[in-house]
């Protein structure tokens, strides 16, 4: 006997969705700003404070985001699951009509359809989760992670993701620290939209640099302006 072993671990694509998300709009956001503000004052302090402002300023909207409309899903959801018990208290006859129709609609019928249909109408629970479920297409966002947690999660992230870009500013001439930031900004970028691009469509290499070019356009945005308004030096 063949034991099916494969591992679901609950939440583990949500963690990673959030994960990547702070972290490649991290990447993706503050490399155009860096190259901007290197090219327009070839000053590393000057970039610095842009940079880390922005990482820190960014990271905050993006937590403050993902918190907010992970909340409003919750609330939405909650003000629907609401709805329909209201429904299943006052208008039974119609919400058990609404079971035997979607079931009907699946192919069930006569002796079969109606075990379907009191089975799910003899537990309220059941029967309302299906409503949600089957009726309004509706998943229950609470099964997730909770919306502080989302936010922490995209906030920190992003915070992370920001720090690819600056960090060569740390250490090295400002020409070659911008080499190196779009060089270490596109690696991570390909390996954001590889492993995203092999979770959903299996096509990691098409995924992996299609972030690269949405990296690499922003890195051209902050680079011709920058170019526009560049600071004579001396």
């Amino acid at each position: 006997m063949i034991k099916h072993s494969e591992p679901h671990k609950i939440g583990q694509g949500e963690l990673f969705k959030n994960l990547i998300l702070g972290g490649q709009d991290g990447i993706v956001n503050i490399l155009g700003i860096l190259l901007g503000v290197a090219v327009a004052t070839q000053s590393t302090s000057m970039v610095l404070l842009a940079g880390l402002a922005a990482t820190f300023a960014e990271s905050v909207s993006m937590a403050a985001v993902a918190y907010t409309s992970s909340r409003a899903e919750v609330e939405h959801y909650e003000a629907e699951l609401g709805r329909e018990n209201w429904e299943i208290d006052n208008l039974p006859d119609r919400e058990k009509q609404e079971i035997i129709d979607i079931y009907k609609e699946k192919g069930f019928s006569g002796q079969l359809l109606d075990q379907v249909v009191n089975q799910i109408i003899s537990n309220r629970e059941v029967w309302l989760r299906t409503m949600m479920k089957e009726e309004l297409k509706m998943e229950d966002p609470r099964d997730g992670q909770s919306p502080l947690k989302q936010g922490i999660i995209v906030g920190a992230s992003a915070v992370i993701g920001s720090l690819v870009p600056v960090s060569p500013f740390f250490f090295f001439p400002i020409s070659l620290a911008m080499w190196l930031s779009v060089i270490i900004s596109f690696v991570f970028l390909f390996a954001f939209g590889a492993y995203k691009s092999q979770l959903t469509s299996g096509k990691w290499l098409q995924g992996g640099f299609e972030l690269m070019l949405i990296g690499g356009a922003a890195a051209l945005a902050g680079y011709f302006v920058g170019t526009f308004f560049q600071v004579p030096v001396g």
